[in-house]
């Protein structure tokens, strides 16, 4: 088992685009799902890369980086948010 699952890591997962009622979809292997602690109704992001190369994430790349600002901000002005907070 340590070793399919060394395999699926270095080598990843064949998905075959499926037909699901009306639409098309991709079918996780539940290995994966496991792996990756994703469950129905989990959302993933699809982040373009280059040249028909996608990143399926669980994280919202544009929330991430408004967050990373939002912290920076937080900790310039940590004094005026206190301040601001009484």
């Amino acid at each position: 088992m340590n070793q399919r699952r060394r395999d699926l890591a270095t080598e990843g997962s064949l998905l075959q685009i499926k037909k699901v009622g009306n639409s098309l979809g991709l079918i996780l292997p539940k290995e994966l799902l496991a792996r990756l602690r994703l469950k129905e109704g989990d959302k993933l992001y699809v982040v373009e890369q280059t040249e028909r190369g996608i990143k399926l994430s669980p994280y919202d790349p544009k929330h991430a980086k408004a967050m990373e600002i939002a912290r920076r901000s937080f900790r310039k002005y940590a004094d005026t948010y206190k301040a601001l907070a009484k």
